[in-house]
């Protein structure tokens, strides 16, 4: 092996495990076959553990994922307890801990998969979100005024810094240009009702732009950007965004590439400890089954390798995600494939040693 990594595997809740399982297999087999090793370190995390011990996750623990290379996370999400504890307690405030400020999610859609958008097919399909991830309303600022009462004020802020922006737009330009695409990034926001935080990011997008001249420039408002991504899905190469309005679009992006099954995202800190995921939930209610669809996390896999700068390895894991999804999966959904969701870890382990 020419280089060992050390990854932090953290399977999750419910059919995170099951679909981790097989990430694992197709990357390890396209990670060997690229003359790289993978060593894994496990972490129990999730709501089991929550609800064993009442600890979500210790600052201990944190400081040790941080030495590991890259993270690779299964799903959050467990029936027993009220949503919003495991995301706030265990995802947001990993991505804030590791200052994990890029959100990535590439929208591509596969020969093969369907689209719900009419004469739309994987020439027009093909662009990137970049999301910035740990500020805007996702910040936590704000606060509630005599809650349960009839003068109840819910506050939620808004937090936009001149940094955390200009970062995250410099991030996208230079995705673009190693997409060597359409070479366009657009900004996605709301300018003429959000004056304060969209003028920042406005200002800030085209002062970075000045220094890609060889990269268009375009913007669209959010409602607009949701409109034109099921009309004309051809004009987007790469949107940039915050956190907010990237959390809507992705999901919208999710389904015209064919489902929450074969969706994955990065949380990036191009300077240190990335995280991967399938961007779907834990579906609790197929829990042990053997029908979840594994291919958002096999994806996922592919973003880490990418990430870790690994392309050769990345190319096979993706070649065998579109033969298979051309040749062998009848369909995306949960117990609809047509196998078994080690089954289709298998073929795409075989396809990613053998193509």
């Amino acid at each position: 092996m020419s280089k060992t990594y050390d990854i932090a595997l953290i399977p999750g809740d419910g059919t995170g495990p099951e679909v981790v399982n097989e990430a694992v297999k197709v990357v390890d087999a396209a990670s060997a076959r690229a003359g790289i090793g993978l060593e894994y370190t496990h972490y129990a995390l999730g709501g089991e553990h929550y609800k064993a011990t009442g600890e979500i996750l210790h600052p201990q623990t944190i400081e040790k994922i941080k030495g590991h290379d890259a993270i690779l996370l299964g799903a959050i999400g467990h029936p027993d307890i009220t949503p919003g504890i495991l995301e706030k307690g265990l995802l947001l405030n990993l991505r804030f801990a590791l200052d994990q400020y890029i959100n990535l999610r590439p929208v591509k859609l596969y020969e093969g998969v369907y689209t719900p958008i009419k004469e739309k097919g994987p020439k027009e399909i093909d662009f990137v979100v970049v999301r910035e991830n740990t500020e805007g309303l996702y910040a936590g600022a704000g606060g509630v005024l005599k809650k349960g009462t009839p003068d109840e004020v819910a506050i939620q802020e808004s937090i936009n810094t001149r940094k955390g922006v200009e970062r995250c737009i410099r991030f996208a330009f230079e995705v673009c240009r190693k997409r060597n695409g359409k070479k366009t990034v657009t900004l996605c926001g709301k300018t003429n009702v959000l004056t304060y935080a969209f003028d920042l990011w406005e200002r800030a997008f085209y002062e970075v732009a000045a220094e890609y001249p060889d990269i268009k420039t375009d913007y669209a408002h959010v409602d607009a950007t949701c409109m034109w991504m099921i009309k004309n899905p051809e004009w987007f190469d790469v949107i940039v965004t915050d956190n907010m309005f990237g959390d809507i679009i992705t999901d919208l992006g999710a389904m015209i590439q064919g489902g929450m099954g074969i969706a994955a995202g990065g949380n990036i800190n191009p300077e240190g400890v990335s995280m991967f995921e399938p961007i779907g939930g834990s579906a609790p209610k197929y829990t042990g089954q053997g029908v979840i669809n594994p291919l958002a996390a096999i994806c996922a896999g592919q973003l880490m390798l990418e990430s870790l700068g690994e392309d050769a390895a990345a190319g096979f894991v993706e070649k065998a995600v579109m033969k298979a999804v051309k040749d062998d999966i009848k369909d995306l959904a949960a117990g609809k494939m047509g196998f078994s969701t080690s089954q289709v870890g298998d073929i795409v382990a075989r396809y990613a040693k053998e193509l």
